[in-house]
């Protein structure tokens, strides 16, 4: 009897110690699933089930237990029983990780939205396209390259194709519709570039400027410019790993302000001259972009009135952090048209159905290698300069996000292509085939 229960002392230390080292694994894990499936729920209207069948359903977020508050819109996950998260949404702003209980009827504001166009056909508008058929066109060959990315393995949940304006293929997976919100994930950050785009324009901002952070005017920060951190080229200190408790799991799932993590990062390496992938960046520039503006409100605003609203974006949403900063890393949701919308703005070089938002000097610009990328990186755009893709054009560039999603733009073949879905898939067979559509 003293044998067994000396096992049973031995095998609960055992548990303690693998929970006490797991425990903040656990936070990530438990917000990870609070967070998705309050979004999943309450932007883009899917069910729990659903949720935890798909988007949830890998591991270990799946190990979490969860459960939705209709009526309080509150989202809960527990891991195991012993960490408990709860995310809230907040009309306007998305759903958001709450830190305390007051986070969950805490007072906000709301970006002030257009109201749609209906009447004027797509892509300018949201009614019906003027139907066209291209004779230069392999229809048939379309099909067949995407038709293969909708099945168990690639997992895609959308695609669609313009040519020359025109939808030419658009294809959803059971239970997706033109009307289904989806998660751009990462490629929010290409977002949050047009904003400076739009801003450059309006001479509002020069990129070329050194970042305006208090903090870093008394030591060598103070000489990392707007630009080097547009191409993620400041030389700060980042860890972008999410299998582990690194700086982009903390900055996602513990911060009230997302916006300060990177700011308090020391240089490892030297401006211009150390590209290191970082969303924290991305979200510092969130925060440098709310400083240009004398309020909060026209820092919401302003992304929805001069950019997303202005081409007709309607759908789309921005998440925000619990201190009102658009978390520019990571969450924004729009249907797959209005995704389209935005790679058609930068085909058309900025210029909006006559409106010009930017001008090609900032197509150039997001468009040219980033020093030390090896010629894969712009200005939170991704490039094909060295041929990743190899059947695919050099000049070709899109934005990406975690899991596949894309926006590709394609200036010689006038097309702009749209993929979602759960996994990463062959890109370059897929665009090789609707490349070559074009006869």
């Amino acid at each position: 009897m003293k044998a067994i229960k000396r096992i049973l002392l031995l095998l609960l230390i055992v548990v303690l110690i693998a929970i006490i080292y797991n425990y903040p694994k656990l936070n990530m894990l438990s917000g990870y699933s609070a967070k998705n499936m309050a979004s999943s729920v309450f932007v883009a209207d899917r069910s729990l089930a659903f949720t935890d069948a798909t988007d949830n359903n890998f591991s270990p977020v799946n190990l979490a237990s969860d459960e939705v508050d209709i009526e309080n819109k509150i989202a809960t996950s527990s891991a195991f029983g012993l960490l408990t998260r709860k995310a809230v949404y907040r009309k306007g702003l998305g759903s958001v990780l709450t830190l305390t209980a007051e986070d969950e009827t805490a007072d906000y504001l709301v970006p002030k939205r257009a109201k749609p166009d209906n009447l004027t056909p797509y892509p300018y508008g949201n009614a019906p396209q003027k139907d066209t058929v291209f004779v230069n066109l392999d229809y048939d060959k379309i099909d067949k390259s995407v038709n293969f990315l909708f099945d168990s393995i690639n997992k895609t949940r959308a695609v669609l194709v313009i040519y020359k304006d025109k939808i030419v293929l658009e294809k959803y997976a059971d239970g997706f519709t033109k009307d289904s919100k989806l998660l751009g994930w990462s490629m929010t950050k290409s977002l949050l570039s047009t904003v400076f785009g739009v801003m450059q324009h309006q001479h509002k901002i020069n990129v070329l400027d050194k970042a305006p952070i208090t903090s870093w005017q008394n030591d060598e920060r103070k000489n990392i410019t707007i630009n080097n951190l547009l191409q993620m080229n400041s030389g700060l200190e980042w860890d972008e790993n999410y299998t582990t408790i690194s700086d982009a799991t903390k900055m996602l799932f513990l911060e009230r302000d997302m916006t300060k993590i990177q700011e308090e990062k020391q240089l490892v390496g030297k401006p211009n001259e150390s590209w290191n992938y970082s969303s924290g960046t991305s979200n510092l520039l969130s925060g440098i972009l709310r400083s240009q503006f004398k309020t909060h409100q026209e820092y919401l605003d302003f992304w929805y009135t001069d950019f997303i609203d202005k081409i007709g974006m309607n759908s789309m949403l921005l998440e925000a952090d619990l201190s009102g900063n658009y978390v520019a890393s990571s969450y924004s949701w729009a249907i797959t048209r209005d995704w389209a919308k935005f790679g058609l703005l930068y085909l058309h070089n900025g210029n909006w159905n006559g409106t010009q938002l930017f001008t090609k000097d900032w197509v150039n610009y997001i468009t040219t290698p980033t020093p030390t990328s090896n010629g894969t990186y712009g200005a939170q755009f991704w490039l094909n300069t060295e041929n990743e893709f190899k059947d695919a054009p050099k000049n070709m560039y899109f934005a990406d996000g975690y899991q596949g999603q894309r926006v590709y733009v394609l200036p010689d073949q006038e097309m702009v292509i749209v993929r979602f879905g759960l996994k990463n898939f062959d890109e370059n067979t897929f665009l090789k085939g609707v490349i070559e559509s074009v006869k």
